[in-house]
């Protein structure tokens, strides 16, 4: 035996190797886009229209404050310098601001674009100022209407790599550095991803820190000895670097799923290697040799283990029907590393005890009474209470309904980033007083193909829509083929705010239709139509109000256009970022029904085929799926939103609790098939699983609740919500299936039955 110990260590050893090599390949990543909903029609939709156009959130804002108020010259000559620094850079496309504006005047002697503020002529700026607060291209999105405050918008490279976002934002970090100004904010997807990457770089260490110290704690204390810590947080840490091996080996990098990983596979891994050790250790005290107890060890834990990490993986593969690609990801790593976790355990940790000397068992029967007593008088409790058990747990599904029916489903674009994080606070900022900085794109689609997007009649549907999306629906400055339209005609009227306009008649809209023409060709920045003028693009921000909200907005949207549009000659549709990741809310209620549908399905199936009774399968479903219950009602009385993020703690926690229901009943068939009562078998099952089953769910319980020292919301809502659920199904386990098993499984020939 110590021979085959050996050669399993060794190619143990050189399998971590070569994991632990593909481990220097890993990266962080927060691509915004991977949080798409994948396979569907919008998202097809938006694709081609970025070909036709380009990236709708590949900007930076930079909002400046000046407390004594903007037009202050030295203020100004500082914001000019970081403008046309800006502006320098290479990795820099177009960057607006108050002091680069050009007031274009069309004339006999041609074009001339003279500024629109003249920030070395002091005596000018009270009519230069009042010229800007009149424009409304301009008001709201480069100077705030109720702040002395501007904004400088960069619209940078299309689709820029995480690199080249991090060597930006470097650069402008160097640019702003030397000014002293009031107060600064910054918002874009190059900000967020910057935050987001190096919470996740933290979180990540904080995590595994945080779950070595938990397990420790909790082996030394239930093992009390050197050797009872070391080998199972051997085996643990192999699990993770083979996991993170994996990954690396993949091309899988880490993202804001992929942080909770290591912490899962500690909390996780170590149930298994828990029940080998104990089981191992109670079969030294009994008396066994070494080699003896080890073989009993893994023959009567072997199935059960197996049945209780296969029930766990089915929990996360049932993520791999969400349309969220990291979390289909992140459910196809975990379910890999729970099976590497049962390997290990199963390999790893008999090789080392079967090189390790016998250790020394003490023999604590005084513990061992404790929890004997304490197990019988609570399995008295429950038995003589039976049906008062059912009507508690009656009223608690009554109020779980009540509470689910308050359940809503709501998402944001940066829903995981607490109130008081900066990066929050200056989104906030934006929202206030510049528009807002969740991207708006509506394309314009024209339906009459003998006209396009500069037709005078097409152009008026266009300032219909854009009169309502800014009234009505919260949009501020859109940029579209009506704004350049507008800008033309106020060049030709000698710069005059006032005939920033559609024009009034034929003869004055054939007046600039040339100029139309020849400015078309030169939009690379901003291009505003495409496909010989047949589809068009209305660009602009808006605050992030949430899903819920939009999809009110949209409703009304929707009504506007079938009863106030001409849609014969034009129809729109909303697209870009931002209506995806609303997407996503419509398909999380579908996929988490879909994936606890599939869940329970095959692990019923497995009950089932264990047991071979209808009876047992519904019995050991119960109080799993009542703890569920339990959390979607908590969520709905609390106002905890239904996200991608809170999607997937129904199926993760389903298939990791139901352990503790197959632990309980596999030790039941055993007890049945004795030909002992059914009543006394419950009672064994209980006083001999009842520890194993407490200790687990509070490892469980405890390692999620690491979780809780997240910044991240979802983090932070998947280790409370998780957690919640693993004690209450503990609970149900000690409380209802004892009851249950009692009231409706058959009294007579109950080991046939159950076997």
């Amino acid at each position: 035996m110590q021979t085959l110990a050996k050669r399993t260590l060794y190619l143990i050893g050189l399998i971590t190797l070569v994991l632990a090599f593909f481990i220097g390949r890993l990266g962080f990543d927060y691509n915004f886009e991977n949080f798409f909903p994948t396979q569907d029609k919008d998202l097809d939709f938006f694709l081609s229209y970025r070909e036709a156009f380009e990236n709708d959130n590949d900007f930076l804002l930079i909002g400046i404050q000046n407390r004594e108020g903007i037009f202050q010259q030295e203020f100004l000559q500082r914001l000019d310098t970081v403008t046309r620094q800006l502006d320098s850079l290479s990795l820099t496309r177009q960057v607006l601001s108050i002091t680069n504006l050009k007031n274009p005047i069309i004339g006999p002697l041609g074009v001339l674009q003279p500024p629109a503020l003249r920030i070395n002529e002091p005596g000018y700026y009270a009519a230069d100022s009042a010229s800007l607060y009149a424009n409304p291209a301009v008001r709201g999105t480069l100077v705030a209407q109720n702040t002395p405050a501007v904004a400088i918008l960069v619209n940078h490279q299309l689709q820029i790599s995480k690199r080249k976002a991090d060597s930006l934002m470097q650069q402008v970090a160097q640019i702003l550095a030397p000014h002293p100004f009031d107060a600064v904010h910054l918002a874009g997807k190059v900000r967020a991803q910057s935050v987001y990457v190096e919470k996740m770089q933290v979180e990540l260490a904080l995590f595994a820190a945080a779950s070595v110290v938990l397990v420790v704690i909790f082996l030394t204390l239930a093992y009390r000895s050197a050797w009872g810590v070391a080998v199972p947080i051997l085996v643990v840490i192999l699990t993770v670097v083979w996991v993170l091996g994996i990954m690396g080996a993949t091309g899988k990098k880490l993202d804001v799923m992929m942080v909770l990983l290591p912490t899962i596979m500690f909390v996780v891994g170590m149930s298994d290697v828990v029940h080998i050790l104990t089981k191992y250790i109670e079969e030294l005290r009994n008396g066994l040799p070494k080699q003896q107890a080890l073989r009993l060890t893994l023959k009567e834990i072997g199935l059960a283990t197996f049945l209780t990490s296969l029930t766990t993986a089915i929990g996360f593969l049932t993520l791999l029907t969400a349309n969220i690609l990291p979390i289909r990801d992140f459910g196809l790593y975990v379910a890999i590393g729970v099976f590497a976790a049962f390997v290990l355990a199963f390999t790893v940790m008999p090789a080392v005890l079967a090189l390790m000397k016998t250790p020394k068992v003490v023999h604590r029967s005084q513990n061992r009474l404790l929890w004997v007593g304490s197990l019988r008088r609570l399995f008295l409790w429950v038995v003589r209470r039976r049906y008062a058990v059912l009507v508690f747990y009656g009223g608690i599904l009554i109020l779980s309904g009540w509470g689910i029916s308050r359940l809503q489903s709501n998402t944001f674009l940066l829903e995981d980033i607490g109130e008081n994080d900066p990066l929050k606070q200056d989104v906030y900022f934006f929202d206030e007083h510049f528009g807002g900085n969740k991207p708006f794109e509506m394309a314009i689609l024209v339906q009459d193909s003998s006209r396009s997007v500069w037709d005078p009649e097409v152009l008026a549907e266009i300032q219909k829509m854009e009169t309502y999306l800014q009234q009505q629906y919260g949009v501020g400055t859109l940029a579209s083929p009506l704004l350049l339209v507008k800008g033309v005609n106020r060049a030709l009227n000698g710069g005059d705010v006032e005939q920033f306009r559609l024009p009034e008649s034929p003869q004055a809209y054939r007046r600039i239709e040339s100029y139309l023409r020849r400015l078309e060709g030169t939009q690379a920045a901003v291009p505003l139509s495409a496909q010989k003028g047949q589809l068009g693009r209305m660009s602009g921000r808006m605050p992030d109000w949430g899903s819920q909200l939009s999809r009110e907005k949209n409703a009304a949207l929707d009504s506007f256009m079938l009863h106030a549009i001409r849609r014969d000659l034009v129809s729109f549709q909303l697209t870009g970022t931002s209506v995806l990741v609303d997407r996503n809310a419509e398909y999380i209620t579908r996929n988490m029904l879909e994936g606890l549908g599939i869940a329970f399905g095959v692990i019923a199936l497995i009950i089932g085929l264990l047991y071979r009774s209808w009876r047992m399968t519904l019995i050991a479903l119960v109080p799993n799926i009542i703890p569920l219950l339990m959390i979607a009602g908590i969520m709905g009385w609390a106002g905890i939103y239904l996200k991608a993020s809170t999607s997937i703690i129904f199926t993760i926690a389903f298939g990791i609790a139901v352990d503790d229901t197959i632990h309980f009943l596999s030790k039941l068939k055993l007890e049945l098939n004795k030909g002992r009562s059914l009543l006394y078998a419950i009672k064994h099952t209980y006083l001999f699983t009842g520890k194993a089953i407490i200790i687990t769910s509070t490892i469980l319980a405890g390692g999620f609740l690491t979780l809780l020292l997240s910044s991240f919301g979802s983090t932070f809502y998947t280790g409370l919500l998780v957690s919640l659920t693993l004690i209450f199904a503990v609970i149900a386990d000690l409380s209802l299936l004892p009851v249950l098993l009692l009231l409706f499984l058959p009294k007579k020939n109950s080991g046939k039955d159950a076997a």
